[in-house]
């Protein structure tokens, strides 16, 4: 082989490895995801380079921490650099079936802007199954209730059931939980940090058709995000604190 031949030969060969290695680069950076503890488990960061659903949005690790004390920090922030709003999301990395899902949150999720939207629940992945919610927004109308139930079926043929309720906190802690059997989820939320009869705000149970309640064991998500990706109104940063998340068979 000539001498201007192996040189060709070297040179695309060397284009082919840096090529390769911005490939294998970018795709970690596409895939890059941060671990952390909370309540005993351990859950998976979500970090996005492009806008994806639910939103569809931008969800970055740096809007998610564990602080000293073990609460969970999310938070709906600017990009200074991009002036794009960001979110956050993390999934548990266990599956859990049947039992009940309880949060302890601390934070004005009665006053959210209309754009906000927490979510509390239990997801298989498959779009529009599988899905248990509670969640608190507005939908972009301040008109609307701002806490939601939704139960998503086990089989397309059913729909989704929801309950829906206009609530004001006591204080900036509350409760919630959904309990999950084979034939039902019922889905409440309490005034302060335990679930106290005499704290009750709402409570709806779903049972019909039995069909329609999966039975799957799924992993816990929990997100803070913006609906439609819309901006808050206010353009203010907005953090919710969840204490603690607790699981019983």
């Amino acid at each position: 082989m000539s001498t201007g031949r192996i040189l060709i030969c070297r040179i695309s060969l060397l284009l082919i490895i840096v090529f390769s290695f911005s490939v294998a680069k970018e795709q970690t950076m596409n895939s890059s995801e941060q671990k952390i503890k909370f309540s005993g488990f351990t859950w998976a960061v979500r970090n996005t380079l492009n806008k994806q659903g639910p939103g569809p949005n931008y969800f970055k690790t740096d809007n998610v921490r564990v602080d000293e004390q073990g609460y969970l920090h999310l938070l709906i922030t600017k990009n200074p650099a991009s002036g794009e709003w960001t979110c956050a999301e993390i999934t548990m990395d266990s599956l859990l079936g049947y039992g009940t899902y309880q949060f302890v949150v601390d934070g004005p999720i009665d006053k959210t802007d209309k754009n906000v939207v927490l979510g509390l629940f239990n997801y298989s992945g498959n779009d529009g199954l599988d899905e248990m919610d509670i969640e608190f927004a507005r939908w972009g109308n301040n008109n609307y209730p701002n806490l939601n139930y939704t139960i998503w079926p086990a089989e397309p043929a059913f729909k989704n059931a929801s309950a829906v309720k206009e609530f004001s906190l006591e204080s900036n802690v509350s409760t919630h939980y959904f309990r999950r059997t084979a034939d039902s989820v019922i889905c409440s939320s309490f005034n302060g940090d335990t679930a106290d009869a005499d704290k009750l705000i709402y409570s709806s149970i779903f049972t019909k058709p039995a069909a329609s309640i999966s039975k799957l064991s799924m992993p816990v998500h929990i997100n803070l995000w913006l609906f439609n990706g819309d901006a808050p109104t206010d353009q203010k940063t907005f953090e919710v604190i969840v204490r603690s998340f607790v699981f019983k068979r």
